[in-house]
């Protein structure tokens, strides 16, 4: 699935959650086993909804940011460092940057993942993975 990209426009970008995941929950049903839809990317904002299918993983990695990641229907496991943390729908969980984790769902699941990066000091560059 191609990220949708919308960046801030204006003052207010607005989404139907339901909308978005219903597109989710379609590209999964074609045999995918994760989509990732990008709803925002501005500057050191991102949003991206993620959809794993039954089984589905995403395998350990770490973002250059803090991230937070917001289960808005089935059930996650986020491993963090070994430790297991079983989340349902409406867990939030908050990382800071650089903690290495992973995220696999036995039922399925979509979750809302956010990523905001650090300011930068004045006259640094700063690349921000998209995840």
């Amino acid at each position: 699935m191609t990220p949708v990209h919308r960046t801030l426009q204006s003052d207010v970008l607005m989404f139907n959650l339901a909308d978005e995941m219903r597109t989710v929950r379609d590209e999964l049903a074609t045999g995918h086993a994760r989509i990732a839809r990008t709803l925002v990317k501005e500057g050191p904002l991102r949003l991206t909804l993620i959809g794993l299918s039954p089984g589905g993983a995403m395998h350990a990695h770490h973002a250059e940011a803090p991230i937070t990641i917001q289960v808005l229907e089935g059930a996650i496991v986020l491993d963090v460092g070994g430790e297991l943390r079983s989340m349902a729908t409406g867990a939030l969980a908050a990382l800071d940057h650089g903690v290495h984790h992973a995220v696999s769902s036995a039922g399925g699941g979509l979750f809302l993942l956010t990523l905001a990066a650090r300011p930068l000091a004045e006259g640094s560059h700063q690349t921000v993975p998209t995840p």
